[in-house]
């Protein structure tokens, strides 16, 4: 069984940095426009709210067979956080497939940094040996498919609570 654990993940201009509770107060900042919430509902958390979330990712997955592995994004030049993105890998012994997302602050979109930031996280996923990514997205969220294709994934026929099921071709 395949368990795995956040490492950093540099890229040109970013660093992935495996998520810490420390991080909630400059998150909730990041994550604080509530446009963030269009597609996926719900409102944006407090620090303290961050806190307990991270305080229980940072326990792990009660599933053995689960690795929960979240990252915050820094802009490097900037030594800011700018969003975060994220895996839940399920693996049974002979494959390991990984569910991602990822969210930007506001301010710091359409810069490239959600792209790069997935494609950083799809490279150590394969690096990894994990076979299978995929990520759903809501089919008016023009922006998150931009990011998954630029992740090379691709949209598939499956949806998922109202969302399309993009994957990684297999090799």
């Amino acid at each position: 069984m395949m368990t795995l654990k956040p490492e950093t993940i540099h890229t040109e201009r970013l660093a992935l940095l495996p998520l810490q509770i420390e991080h909630a107060d400059e998150m909730a900042a990041v994550l604080s426009d509530p446009g963030l919430h269009i597609f996926t509902g719900g409102a944006p958390d407090t620090a303290r709210a961050l806190r307990a979330r991270y305080e229980r990712w940072a326990a792990g997955s009660p599933r053995p067979a689960e690795s929960w592995c979240n990252w915050v994004i820094q802009l490097r030049d900037m030594a800011c956080l700018t969003g975060y993105v994220q895996a839940t890998i399920t693996a049974d012994g002979r494959r390991a497939a990984a569910e991602i997302a990822w969210v930007v602050g506001t301010p710091w979109q359409r810069r490239g940094i959600a792209a790069e930031a997935a494609q950083g996280l799809v490279a150590w996923l394969r690096q990894h040996s994990v076979d299978t990514v995929v990520a759903h997205i809501h089919p008016d969220h023009k922006a998150s498919a931009a990011v998954a294709t630029s992740a090379g994934l691709t949209p598939t026929d499956q949806w998922h609570d109202g969302e399309i099921r993009w994957q990684l071709p297999t090799s």
